[in-house]
């Protein structure tokens, strides 16, 4: 039985884009070195013609063309009223006169004509730079424009568009370039949110499940202790994957710029920090001091809340044996502010201050090696302050621990 033989497909239509079709003349794109070229090379046209019309006007006003000579023959006589010229004297001596006179007639024009040529001049370069700093500035104005876009997308607005009108030159492309990046940005960043919002459901729910297994085989009080150690060593690694994937997570969402804000006491947050805390530094022998002003900013409460429950953990748990304190203080400062956490504690090298910042980094030591933490509290904290418009910053304590400053807009 003979088959029938498939329709050939057509094929896919190409996608047109209006930025790219290419004119009908290319030769006469008017690229910016054209327009350039056109616009200087016709002021300096401009300019030549005015100058050239006033320079004419100006020598033949000081030539005095049209109006009397500076002599004149009267009843047989050569006599001037603008020259000394001799009564009676030789033919010799009349004609040094005369030639004397029209010298310094042509000297005076010469002097005239040069006076009044710089004027002119001057006024002619004023009038140039006025000019050409407009025109610059006309040029020059998409290059602002796309300048104050790329201001917006550094405060992670990336729905702003440059949208440039105007001929197809380079700019114009340029501008298109740009706006094509900042779609494909949008797209990331979408696809980012995306997917820290369907890991944190499929990284927390095992998780979660994991927790509630181990605790109901615990609370069985005829389990063998053997394997009591076992689920209390179990549930301790589970809760430390939890901390861990609650850790990235925030450390991912906190990258993003703050949407919604709201009025936030920062004397507040590092009160209810230092409550959260206060138990394991009376366990560790941890004083925990400080005055905390009111200083209220723009941002999210949960996010700042944990910047300082981060801080002040990390200046518990590194701190000396006997003996140590923390101090935690909230002000304003210069219109900003501050929240500063210093503590007493090992002595921290400055070339290693930066380190502290690295996610799974720690003072002498990486990844995670140490009961204390997963190693992203300080990645956090940097997040979550540059977040909110702010900055971190650490510096080295004399005679041992760290002082942490985070400065936020108010």
């Amino acid at each position: 039985m003979a088959t029938t033989p498939a329709p050939p497909t057509a094929p896919p239509k190409p996608t047109w884009d209006p930025r790219r079709a290419e004119p009908p003349f290319p030769w006469l794109r008017p690229t910016i070195r054209i327009r350039l070229t056109l616009l200087y090379g016709g002021m300096f046209l401009i300019a030549g013609i005015m100058l050239l019309s006033i320079i004419y006007l100006l020598a033949a006003q000081a030539l005095n063309v049209g109006t009397e000579l500076p002599f004149k023959i009267t009843e047989g006589r050569v006599t001037s009223t603008i020259c000394n010229l001799p009564d009676s004297a030789s033919p010799d001596v009349f004609n040094n006169a005369m030639n004397a006179c029209v010298n310094e007639q042509r000297q005076h024009a010469l002097d005239n004509l040069l006076s009044r040529s710089l004027l002119t001049l001057l006024g002619l370069a004023i009038i140039a730079f006025a000019f050409g700093y407009a025109m610059a500035g006309r040029v020059l104005a998409p290059l602002g424009r796309m300048t104050r876009t790329a201001r917006a997308v550094a405060g992670s607005d990336l729905s702003r568009r440059i949208e440039l009108d105007g001929p197809d030159d380079e700019l114009k492309e340029l501008a298109d370039t740009f706006d094509d990046m900042l779609e494909r940005l949008q797209r990331a960043f979408t696809a980012q949110q995306r997917f820290v919002g369907n890991a944190s459901h499929e990284l927390r729910t095992p998780l979660a499940i994991n927790r509630t297994l181990l605790e109901v085989h615990l609370s069985d009080p005829h389990a063998p202790v053997e394997l009591q150690q076992l689920g209390k060593t179990l549930l301790a690694t589970n809760e430390r994957s939890e901390q861990l994937v609650e850790g990235l997570l925030l450390l991912a969402r906190s990258d993003n710029q703050i949407v919604e804000r709201k009025p936030v006491d920062l004397a507040e947050v590092a009160s209810q920090a230092v409550d959260q805390v206060h138990a394991e530094a009376e366990a560790k022998g941890v004083e925990i001091r400080g005055q905390r002003a009111p200083a209220v900013v723009q941002g999210n409460g949960v996010l700042l809340e944990r910047i300082a429950l981060n801080l002040v953990q990390n200046a518990v748990r590194y701190n000396v044996p006997q003996g140590g304190w923390v101090e935690v203080t909230t002000e304003v400062q210069h219109g900003q502010a501050v929240l500063v956490v210093s503590n007493t504690g090992p002595v921290v090298p400055a070339y290693e201050i930066d380190n502290l910042f690295e996610p799974f980094r720690r003072l002498r030591t990486e990844r995670t090696g140490s009961d204390k933490g997963v190693g992203l509290g300080l990645s956090i904290a940097r997040s979550v302050a540059r977040a909110h418009g702010g900055h971190i910053s650490a510096e080295p304590r004399e005679g041992g621990g760290l002082v942490m400053r985070v400065t936020l807009p108010v």
